[in-house]
């Protein structure tokens, strides 16, 4: 993920979220409480709780993001699409109508968006 990155506040209705930091240095917010994680450390949003982060590191960061159930995954076959090149696309804001959009689709999937990326 590049630097700056950061998905809305959203919350998960039916599974926890675990993000195991690979590269770099990532921003949690989960359930209002800040915490910085960075290559070797491990990150839980509980089912339930309202949580972001944000990529801190300048050079991206890379991480696993673990879910048990199908609810993200689904999300992420119905919204994402081929990557064209191996490198990582130039990073733009989101249009309305994708706001809307991935706003559905979370909804559909069990998951809420309750508030604002981390900025």
């Amino acid at each position: 993920m590049p630097y700056g990155d950061s998905p809305p506040l959203h919350v998960h209705r039916r599974e926890d979220e675990v993000f195991h930091i690979l590269e770099g240095r990532m921003r949690f917010n989960i359930d209002g409480h800040e915490r910085i994680a960075v290559a070797g450390e491990t990150a839980v949003a509980p089912k339930g709780l309202p949580h972001t982060f944000r990529v801190e590191s300048r050079e991206g960061a890379r991480c696993l993001t673990v879910t048990r159930g199908s609810d993200f995954e689904t999300l992420l076959r119905q919204m994402g699409r081929p990557a064209k090149r191996p490198e990582l696309p130039p990073q733009a804001a989101p249009t309305p109508e994708i706001i809307a959009a991935l706003t559905q689709c979370c909804a559909k999937n069990g998951i809420d968006i309750v508030g604002a990326p981390l900025a």
